[in-house]
């Protein structure tokens, strides 16, 4: 349906003629490749680890995998079990039973007030004298109620678990939670509940729940994707075409990750998505323009080989400007320090380039050997303004021309106000929140996520590790551990901090159970007994040894636990321990010749988080870079250049608007949506004004050539819109929060897209054309 009669054989067209000849052995090749990218598909491993979420080149990771080098340990949780009287004879009768269950497991390593009591009485049993001795014991000192091991209401097992891979993990857990389960109170067990906190849970739910997501979406995606082509086309061969090429499409991208060894990740799940959608998009601009009997300005109607290489050589440029644009925008997340991210960025532009290989190849070789009908016969240009969607055409351009400065107003004010929702106003709110924590990725309908976040509320979850260097051999003198202590107290003065464990916490572990009493004394005169002893426990205990690197006796480690939240933005929790470091050190000359850094699983999800806003700003900003230069070598008007941009830029600020309305942040999923939508709706501009460039050149005029786009590339645009958004909606249905949001975020800036460019966009045009025609 166009008002042009086009060359018999347009450059390219050739080419494609002779290639279309092959196409028996061309669908061979490819359903050989689709069958190897399945099975690379199979063998990719899942990663959700914050330690894994930085690069490995970021200083902050390259530390900590230095440190954790030197202190390896296992994952630690912890099993809070829930009692009106704690240390009552059934609470502690019930820990004694779940701690021998525990031990017999392979893997777990328990610590409790019990295991600690034991060590000072190994044959004691569990009779009524000895747990008053334990009760007295407990209530001696708060050395336990700072770690976690005592409250009020709850008693505390802490868990170390040596998980080498996530099968051996489920194991544990599972076999942890079968201990468990005998001891609540539904079962006649002493314990009202048994709360679950800490990684290993949610790290095992969030792999399971990560596989999920892909299975969930892309069923739901699929079937929208067959009912609509069906619709679209009404024939099945047309159908059995895409299916097939869409198939082995997804196929030999995810088959990429097995190449370069990518894992599945939190935001892997959009690779899949992101390139169906894209490849659908482009094979309906390719079907749609194939399935017109186009006349030839010497021959008339070609014949069907003839015909459909002139369509591909027609639709080439458009489509592999608008693909190579929106590859180069997802390798642009390259320049993102989240791991996850830059993977996802990478892996998503290859995948688009095998969605531009196989749309020219396999997809029109498909068509052939399927022989996938056009329609019955050509529309002259007389009657297009009889058909439905041309009258609809023929009436809505000139309301845009009426109402062109309110449409193109209305589309400034979105993109203010979507501005303003993200960076937010001095003095009235906020900018957008940022969330990275773990718990942040879990639905909080998870019993162990609602556990964890129960036990932030009061001890809070940021574990930081303050890494000590001192001279060589000098870790443990006397002068260097009393100093230690010192900074043990100075951070343990702030109320935020709930304990910090050392070298020193030893030693005051020791001189509790030999005395009674926890304070370690300040008289330099008893430090050097106590560096003995310590050094004998060093000796005789290995488990005792994950605070000092006894081989060089250069390293000592502190482990700082405190609410992180209570200190307010981002990383002020660990200023505080770096300042307090150098306050401490600048105070004692012990300290003078010992360097510290501050490391951890908490620093670097702080990392993550503060990454989060350059990876939004930098790569939307290379990503508009990349596609304003790709418009810049298919259009040559620099009008066309900045009116493309309009519905884009629209759609992306006013969905940070539809953000700050439904309460939703910035986390490591949703800062993929500048990149995601401006990569996806530029398509539709670039046919859009490829088909409005045909129109002028062929002499049309303004409102010709506006009438010549939309009849040829709005009905794809409209298509192409309900593939987006209806494929990222159906992410909506993920048991991932953030997953869930990116997929309500990204399929409203789609319909935004849709609206702008069937407003502002053609009003833009007619306010450009008359004030040219001003000047």
């Amino acid at each position: 349906m166009n008002d042009l009669t086009v060359p018999a054989m347009p450059p390219g067209a050739s080419f494609f003629h002779r290639l279309l000849r092959l196409r028996g052995v061309i669908v061979i090749l490819f359903v050989a490749l689709g069958a190897l990218g399945a099975w690379g598909a199979t063998r990719i491993a899942d990663d959700n680890a914050i330690g894994s979420l930085l690069v490995a080149d970021d200083p902050d990771a390259r530390a900590t995998a230095q440190f954790e080098k030197l202190f390896p340990e296992g994952d630690h949780a912890l099993l809070m079990l829930e009692s009106s009287d704690p240390l009552g004879s059934a609470s502690l009768q019930g820990t004694d039973r779940l701690e021998q269950a525990l031990a017999a497991i392979a893997g777990v390593h328990t610590q409790s007030v019990l295991t600690i009591w034991r060590g000072t009485n190994p044959a004691a049993s569990m009779t009524m004298a000895q747990m008053a001795t334990v009760r007295a014991f407990a209530n001696g000192t708060r050395l336990f109620r700072r770690a976690g091991l005592l409250g009020d209401h709850f008693i505390g097992i802490a868990l170390e678990l040596d998980t080498g891979k996530p099968g051996d993990r489920d194991r544990e857990l599972a076999a942890i939670n079968a201990a468990i389960a005998p001891l609540l109170g539904t079962h006649g067990g002493p314990f009202n509940a048994v709360r679950q906190v800490g990684s290993p849970w949610l790290e095992a739910w969030l792999e399971h729940e990560t596989d999920r997501a892909t299975q969930r979406s892309m069923p739901l995606f699929g079937l929208f994707l067959v009912t609509l082509i069906f619709l679209l086309y009404r024939s099945w061969r047309a159908l059995l075409a895409m299916i097939i090429t869409l198939g082995i499409t997804v196929a030999m991208a995810m088959g990429v990750a097995a190449l370069t060894g990518w894992p599945h990740t939190i935001v892997s799940s959009l690779v899949p998505l992101t390139v169906l959608v894209t490849a659908t998009a482009t094979l309906v601009y390719l079907h749609s323009r194939y399935i017109e009997r186009m006349e030839t300005a010497d021959t008339g109607t070609p014949d069907l080989r003839v015909h459909q290489a002139r369509v591909l050589a027609n639709k080439f440029l458009p489509c592999t400007a608008s693909i190579f644009a929106t590859a180069v925008g997802f390798a642009a997340l390259a320049v993102s320090n989240i791991r996850p991210v830059r993977q996802m960025g990478l892996w998503t532009a290859c995948g688009l380039i095998i969605a531009w290989l196989v749309s020219f190849t396999l997809f029109p070789a498909l068509q052939g050997l399927l022989r996938t009908p056009l329609r019955s016969s050509p529309a002259p240009a007389a009657a297009t303004s009889t058909t439905g969607y041309a009258a609809f055409v023929d009436a809505w351009l000139p309301v845009t021309r009426r109402l062109r400065w309110l449409m193109v107003g209305l589309a400034m004010l979105g993109m203010a106000a979507g501005y303003v929702a993200l960076a937010g106003l001095p003095g009235h709110f906020k900018p957008l929140a940022l969330q990275t924590d773990t718990l942040t990725y879990i639905d909080p309908s998870v019993p162990a996520a609602q556990d964890t976040r129960r036990f932030e509320e009061t001890a809070g979850l940021g574990v930081y590790q303050l890494w000590l260097q001192p001279p060589a051999g000098t870790a443990l003198d006397p002068a260097f551990l009393r100093a230690v202590d010192q900074l043990t107290r100075a951070l343990e003065s702030d109320p935020r901090i709930t304990a910090v464990d050392g070298p020193t916490s030893l030693l005051r572990w020791m001189r509790y159970l030999q005395s009674g009493h926890d304070e370690l004394p300040q008289d330099p005169a008893a430090w050097p007994g106590l560096a003995s002893d310590l050094e004998q426990v060093l000796l005789q205990t290995p488990d005792a040894r994950g605070y000092v690197d006894v081989a060089s006796l250069s390293n000592v480690r502190l482990t700082v636990r405190g609410r992180d939240h209570a200190f307010g933005e981002i990383g002020r929790m660990r200023s505080y321990i770096e300042q307090t470091w150098r306050r401490v050190q600048a105070a004692n000359p012990a300290l003078k010749a010992t360097t510290a850094r501050v490391v951890g699983q908490s620093v670097l999800s702080d990392q993550i988080t503060l990454q989060l806003v350059p990876t939004l700003m930098e790569s939307f900003a290379l990503t508009a870079s990349i596609i304003f230069c790709a418009f810049l070598l298919v259009f040559r008007s620099p009008l066309a250049r900045l009116m493309a941009m309009i519905p884009s830029l629209f759609a992306i600020l006013a969905s940070f608007l539809v953000m700050r309305a439904c309460g939703i942040p910035l986390n490591i999923a949703t800062i993929l949506i500048g990149s995601t939508v401006l990569g996806a709706t530029e398509n539709d501009q670039v046919h859009f004004f490829y088909h409005y460039q045909e129109g002028r050149t062929a002499g049309l005029g303004l409102a010709g050539a506006l009438r010549h786009a939309f009849l040829v590339a709005g009905r794809p645009v409209l298509f192409a819109t309900l593939i987006n958004a209806g494929g990222f909606l159906a992410l909506a249905f993920s048991p991932l929060p953030p997953m869930r949001q990116f997929g309500i975020v990204s399929s409203s800036a789609f319909v935004l897209a849709l609206l702008a460019d069937f407003t502002a966009l053609p009003a833009a045009l007619w306010l450009c054309s008359r004030a040219k025609q001003n000047r």
